[in-house]
This record gives C-alpha cells, structure tokens and sequence, in this order.
C-alpha cells in the first residue's frame, strides 16, 4: 500500500506513444508539475520553446534531470533551420530547463563576422562532414560552417541563428572527438532543475 500513496503524492503522467513521462514533467494539469509542462500530440511527446516552437522529445533520463529533443530540421533544399522565423532555440528563463553542456553545436551558412568567435570554422570542423555525408546538409555546402561545444560560460537558454549570423543548425549529445558521421547522435539535451 505504501507504494501507491507516493505514486499519488508524484501523480505522474501518462506514457506518451512510447515515452514514459516522468515526474516532474507535466502533459496536462493534472499529473507532474505544472513548471515542468511538455506536450503530447497524437503520441509525440514535444517540448515548446520561449517562442512557441515544438521539438519532438528523443529520450528521457529522470534520474539525470536530462531530456533530448530533435534539432529543428533543416529545410529540404535550402540551409535554413525550421525554426529560422523564431531565431532558433530559445528557453523561457523562468522556467527550470536550460542547455546542458553536453552538446556539439554545427552552425551552417554563416556570416563572416562569425570568424572572429571562439568557434571551430576550419576546414576539419565536423560540420564539413555533415554538409558532405548527411542528406539534410547538402543544402549548406560551400557555405562558412562552424562547431562549438556549447559550455557553461554561455547562455544556457538559446541556439541563437539569424540572418546577420548563421541561418541553420543542427546538434550532437555527447560527441566523442574523432568519431565517424554514422555514430553522431542528434539531439539537444535539455536538463531541468528538480522541484524542491
């Protein structure tokens, strides 16, 4: 008996298509914690940014406080991200998620004024790779493409692209130096302060 009553006081939500959805996140009001609110559409589990744009949730990992979501695609034919209106991934800083620091970020199809930020523009920088064996980045060929790791000196609350900078990007989790293309895994990972 003892173990339903904390599953009452947690009130956790339902699975969404696969996804378990974990306490503290909330699909609805009433189960998890409001703050901590993700969508469930028609069995896709999404997280929306500051600006209104949806994510597709890859995996969650409740013991770690950390979530994946998709990068935004980038528009077929073209080197824009699909979330290029709302320029980019933006947090609502009131809220208890940022970026964690576990991810690689590729920027594509930027201005040159990104050359003098701290960011790997060489002609070794993975986004090369992407552009020249990745389907969705041959629309960002020949353009000045750039990486970064993104660390905690940066704002946790946004993937920044626009027109004046870089019009696309795309991200890897925990990307080991030196591996091939085929073993990148794509995601952001978000991680959230747990509730007191």
């Amino acid at each position: 008996m003892a173990g339903t009553h904390v599953l009452e006081a947690y009130n956790t939500c339902p699975t969404c298509g696969s996804i378990d959805v974990p306490y503290p996140l909330s699909t609805d009001d009433n189960c998890g914690d409001p703050r901590y609110k993700v969508y469930c559409n028609n069995g896709i589990l999404e997280f929306l940014s500051a600006a209104g744009f949806s994510y597709k949730i890859l995996s969650i990992n409740p013991s770690a406080y950390k979530l994946i979501i998709s990068p935004p695609p980038i528009q077929k034919g073209t080197c824009y991200s699909s979330d290029f209106s709302s320029e980019g991934l933006k947090l609502d800083e009131n809220l208890p998620f940022n970026i964690s620091t576990h991810n690689t970020v590729m920027l594509f199809n930027c201005s040159d004024h990104i050359l003098f930020s701290p960011l790997n523009c060489s002609s070794i920088s993975f986004c090369r790779q992407f552009e020249d064996n990745v389907e969705e980045g041959i629309g960002c060929k020949n353009t000045l493409c750039c990486h970064y790791l993104k660390d905690s000196a940066m704002t946790s609350h946004m993937i920044r692209i626009r027109a004046v900078g870089c019009t696309a990007y795309t991200s890897m989790v925990n990307m080991k130096p030196g591996s091939s293309f085929d073993s990148w895994t794509y995601g952001i990972e978000l991680q959230w302060v747990p509730p007191n």
